[in-house]
């Protein structure tokens, strides 16, 4: 009741503006394409309004996934579109260990060496990180000069 109360007519009123901006400039523009994209998928923005298990802002797993710090090594990932996909992934994945209380460096030890030691794929979903079992405690290295 609150989110129709408070929420819609403020949703309502960004969308209505958003669209009376985005007439206003070029849709091949990185603007115009950024508001096309968020009119295009206004009904996945306006989800919380109807669906209370909806959070209304994602600020959990955007602090799930903040704690892994950007870095000279690990930003150089950013320096092509893809490396920026997979920091994204394994900026995700590690969020996603941690909200399921797994260990990320262990896991993700664990994780290749199943999947190097022929982990069948009809099985893969017993490794996500909300399934995952470690098949052993693994032997985790320290690092040089640690």
């Amino acid at each position: 009741t609150v989110r129709q109360d408070l929420s819609r007519p403020l949703v309502d009123a960004f969308f209505g503006w958003l669209t009376a901006q985005a007439a206003r400039v070029s849709r091949k523009s990185d603007l115009g394409e950024a508001m096309a994209y968020m009119l295009r998928r206004q009904d996945g923005f306006r989800l919380f309004l109807d669906d209370g298990h909806v959070d209304i802002d994602s600020n959990l797993v955007e602090n799930a996934i903040r704690s892994p710090a950007m870095n000279r090594r690990n930003a150089l990932f950013a320096g092509h579109d893809e490396g920026g996909r997979s920091w994204a992934r394994f900026a995700s994945l590690i969020g996603v260990c941690k909200m399921n209380g797994v260990e990320p460096y262990g896991y993700l030890l664990d994780l290749f060496t199943r999947l190097a030691n022929g982990h069948l794929d009809k099985d893969i979903d017993a490794l996500m990180p909300w399934a995952y079992i470690p098949a052993t405690k693994p032997e985790i290295p320290s690092l040089p000069g640690k």
